[in-house]
């Protein structure tokens, strides 16, 4: 028996031993994530382990609800470490869940505790992690830990962006903008108004409004875009109907959903030309259920672990939005995200249709050995692995960093058995230097 979680952990051959070896210590370019840039600019220290580690993370909150923990210990007012011991008691359950191998990576590489973390050990953890914080660990000395090179952060079109900087990008998040359909819509659009001094009445103020934020970004070095494509729509309008949908949307007004995916259309096709022309990147994030359980959203609010997986099809309605940037020579680089694994072909298929546009990362639901092979597999089958711009943490945790190590792992592994099983020559040269590009090097040239 394998000790558990060693230095060959997950790396069942030579080849993938040689192979993780080559990119172990490679940087990090976290091109996709949720982190506070605040927390990063002020270098923000943690009082103790349960604000590190389950402050906003609802991927331990799910598991925490699904084994049972009452919510005042997940959201709730319970003490911290009454917090902490409920997740203890949880995780020692998640055998084959990523969580599992995420918290201990977690613990072995920024704690140096190599103690498998149960109800028994809660204790022993606690004050053993707490010891480190203690001594004012930084969130700057996270990221030197992890060798992060770049990180690009999710940031509102109107945000101020005063915390950006350095190796911090923003990226241009449009949700609030797209989503005319919301109550808040038009108290939204009074904010971009005020922000720009631009007057916002018909689509012509509302792009001159919006290309003045992506102007503002761009200077603040922004180079990326994030949409979230649910549901997805392709509903092409002309000027003077766009005209009386966004009218409607400021007098708060009820909107059909062939109004509203309209006007999402038009605008994603004039977001995307305008990506296009400043050289942008441009991420498509589908397939996503979100506030399912509607009585917990209302009382504690999005992102709360209350989102899945949604069979909806999109295909058709994607297929249509790339063709008619692409018909216009306005298409920018797309990575295309898919949250039920069922897409991971479809959407290969459809990226192999048009020139720099390709399968995203294993996301959110996808993010475990099973749902990177299945996401990797499909790239390789249907299109060219080797250019695969590789993982994200697409966390609002600052411990998330070791999903990166998790990732290369997993994709040494696959690489290196397809080389044993004789699938793929043993050129090592040019096998390092498949995994180095999609661990790394490929990120870079896509977005440095």
């Amino acid at each position: 028996m394998k000790k558990f979680m060693d230095e060959d952990f997950l790396l069942q051959s030579d080849a993938a031993k040689r192979l993780y070896a080559a990119v172990k210590a490679l940087p990090i370019i976290d091109w996709h994530c949720h982190l506070d840039p605040r927390e990063i600019a002020e270098d923000k220290t943690f009082t103790n382990l349960t604000a590190l580690w389950l402050g906003g993370d609802h991927y331990k909150w799910r598991a925490m609800r699904a084994s049972g923990v009452d919510e005042k210990y997940i959201t709730g007012d319970a003490g911290d470490y009454e917090k902490f011991e409920q997740w203890a008691r949880t995780i020692e359950n998640c055998i084959g869940n990523p969580l599992y191998h995420w918290t201990h990576l977690e613990l072995q590489r920024v704690f140096d505790c190599d103690v498998p973390l149960s109800k028994k050990t809660a204790k022993q953890v606690w004050e053993h992690c707490n010891a480190v914080l203690e001594k004012g660990l930084k969130v700057s000395e996270i990221i030197k830990k992890f060798n992060v090179e770049l990180i690009c952060t999710s940031d509102n079109p109107i945000d101020s962006l005063e915390f950006h900087g350095g190796m911090v990008r923003p990226t241009f998040r449009p949700s609030d903008l797209l989503n005319i359909e919301s109550a808040a819509w038009a108290d939204y659009i009074a904010k971009l108004s005020d922000l720009t001094k631009i007057k916002i009445t018909d689509s012509e103020s509302l792009k001159a409004a919006v290309f003045a934020r992506l102007d503002f970004f761009n200077a603040k070095g922004c180079n990326m875009s994030d949409h979230a494509l649910d549901p997805p729509v392709y509903v092409p309008s002309d000027i003077a109907e766009l005209d009386k949908i966004i009218g409607r949307g400021l007098r708060s007004e009820t909107l059909s959903v062939s109004e509203a995916g309209a006007f999402k259309t038009e605008m994603l096709i004039a977001l995307g030309k305008k990506y296009h022309e400043l050289g942008w990147s441009m991420q498509l994030h589908m397939g996503a259920a979100r506030g399912v359980n509607s009585r917990m959203t209302e009382i504690l609010g999005a992102d709360k672990g209350y989102d899945c997986m949604s069979g909806e099809d999109y295909g058709n309605a994607l297929m249509k939005l790339l063709d008619r940037l692409e018909a216009e020579n306005a298409l920018p680089r797309t990575f295309l995200f898919c949250l039920n694994p069922k897409d991971n072909d479809l959407l290969t298929t459809i990226a192999g249709c048009f020139r720099r546009v390709q399968l995203g990362a294993g996301w959110w639901f996808n993010d475990h050995k099973d749902g990177m092979e299945l996401q990797m597999r499909a790239f390789a089958n249907n299109g060219v692995l080797s250019t695969f711009a590789g993982m994200l943490t697409d966390s609002r945790s600052f411990l998330s960093y070791t999903r990166h190590e998790y990732f290369r792992r997993i994709l040494c592994n696959l690489v290196g058995n397809w080389a044993e099983n004789g699938e793929y020559p043993a050129d090592f040269e040019k096998l390092e230097e498949i995994v180095k590009n999609i661990s790394y090097y490929n990120a870079k040239e896509y977005f440095c």
